[in-house]
């Protein structure tokens, strides 16, 4: 049986253009499944899989499936407490410097939330970058 490693990279060419797809050196958990799945029903019948080596097997599985569940856990509440804390902006007065020297003021009328962090949108249009620097004061 041939069996190719699941951290190979693959270089397919054909007449009409190249393909090449690169997978990651991390073993996911849908890859961990199907290995541990092709290991049972390749077993040899005549030596099975020893019971303890199945069984920290399959509690590796459990173990990353609930890493798994912690992660997406975890994103939703800190994805939560990122609302919050823009929410609690809102109508507030903040200043800050930018990298030239210049100082900013303004009440804060909206904030928008990506994967770079928090942008809060002034009153005259300036967008501002929630964080270090940032002073928030009452209006």
């Amino acid at each position: 049986m041939n069996v190719t490693s699941a951290t190979d990279s693959t270089n397919k060419s054909s007449s009409t253009g190249s393909t090449t797809t690169t997978a990651s050196n991390t073993v996911d958990y849908n890859t961990f499944l199907q290995l541990l799945v092709a290991e049972m029903k390749n077993q040899d019948p005549t030596n099975p899989m020893d019971t303890s080596q199945y069984m920290s097997q399959f509690a590796q599985l459990s173990t990353v499936e609930q890493a798994m569940q912690t992660n997406t856990k975890l994103d939703a509440l800190l994805s939560s407490q990122s609302l919050s804390q823009a929410d609690g902006l809102i109508g507030k007065t903040v200043s800050f410097t930018d990298s030239t020297g210049k100082t900013f003021s303004g009440k804060v009328v909206s904030i928008s939330i990506n994967s770079d962090g928090s942008v809060a949108t002034l009153q005259d249009g300036t967008k501002v970058a929630v964080g270090p620097g940032l002073t928030i004061s009452q209006s």
